[in-house]
């Protein structure tokens, strides 16, 4: 009779754990809190993983405290909303405490910590919604591992000394607009400020690759392109922008499911009808984008997996602080709605 033999990664996945800390403890290297060694100890007793237990000697573990960094506390249309509940749940399975601190204007100006921050007391520091380059680089300074969740506009063309964790963003706005050529759009435009941040940046270079790569011109006078600080809740706004606008355009590809939202209910309220009149695209795959009429064709961001990453990055800095610094994209995937128009092969 066969038996499978229990393994290491059998323990980890057992546990909710990366294989990497599981190693740590079996190994006696690192550091895991012991509430955290005791139960993997256990649970690698129960299922039969032969490991020498009674000399191991729990690791002190002096600073287990993150520091989450943010501009803008997550609302309910925000990528954010899903990505910290799993964030904070990957790094308390390892002992870790995140502490959430909102950055005021008169900090981020004077590129300072919160007072409150005791900087000796920290492991490292995730930044989030926090897209403002001097920030940035002062963060890289202080010697603590950092990790950002995507960055400020330009980030790509800046050597930071840091980690970055961000959704990948221009093959899917690229799918998504290609998509709406497909199905009979040849006038579109994009909404939202492409130079907020990196990801706004990547989506609009998706967008203006999509039209370049079937011969149609990327035509600014059907964007909606002011600061991100500007009215877009506002409907009025929203709908003096379009009548400024040469034609109404075919299609709407849109920063984020928020703007795209936005958009529709300024649209419906002025009998605009979706997607007969005009097709309307966002990205983050938010909850609302799947119950609005008609429901929203976006790009599905795994927040849960990006938030394991971004715990595993960060902790992977902590451990070993000298290994060379990261860019990861995960995967995004379309998911097309009744708010844009099928192409004659998917009816």
């Amino acid at each position: 009779m066969n038996i499978k033999r229990v393994t290491m990664t059998d323990v980890a996945k057992a546990c909710g754990l990366s294989r990497n800390t599981v190693s740590k403890i079996f190994n006696n290297r690192g550091t895991v809190p012991d509430s955290t060694t005791q139960m993997v100890l256990q649970k690698a007793r129960e299922l039969g993983y032969h490991v020498v237990v009674e000399q191991h000697t729990p690791l002190s573990a002096p600073n287990l405290n993150i520091a989450l960094l943010t501009r803008h506390m997550p609302t309910d249309y925000h990528f954010g909303t899903l990505f910290i509940p799993a964030l904070a749940d990957q790094l308390s399975r390892v002992g870790y405490t995140l502490s959430m601190c909102e950055i005021t204007p008169e900090e981020l100006a004077a590129q300072k910590l919160p007072s409150h921050i005791a900087l000796k007391q920290l492991s490292g520091i995730l930044a989030i919604e926090l897209f403002d380059k001097a920030y940035y680089e002062m963060l890289c300074g202080l010697g603590i591992p950092v990790l950002f969740v995507d960055a400020f506009y330009g980030a790509n063309t800046t050597s930071l000394h840091c980690d970055m964790v961000s959704m990948e963003n221009l093959s899917s706005t690229y799918e998504i607009t290609a998509q709406t050529i497909a199905a009979g759009a040849r006038q579109l435009g994009f909404v939202g400020d492409a130079t907020h941040c990196n990801s706004f940046q990547e989506r609009w270079l998706g967008f203006c690759s999509a039209l370049t790569d079937n011969n149609l011109p990327v035509n600014k006078a059907f964007c909606i392109l002011e600061p991100d600080s500007s009215a877009y809740s506002d409907d009025q706004w929203l709908i003096s922008k379009i009548r400024k606008m040469p034609i109404l355009p075919d299609a709407f590809i849109c920063a984020n499911d928020y703007l795209a939202l936005q958009m529709m209910t300024a649209l419906k309220r002025h009998g605009i009808a979706i997607p007969q009149d005009v097709m309307i695209a966002g990205f983050d795959g938010t909850p609302q984008s799947a119950i609005v009429e008609p429901p929203l064709t976006t790009a599905q961001i795994p927040n849960a997996d990006i938030a394991k990453l971004a715990a595993e990055t960060l902790l992977n800095r902590i451990e070993n602080p000298d290994r060379p610094f990261q860019r990861i994209y995960v995967h995004t995937t379309p998911q097309y709605r009744a708010s844009t128009l099928r192409t004659a092969s998917e009816q």
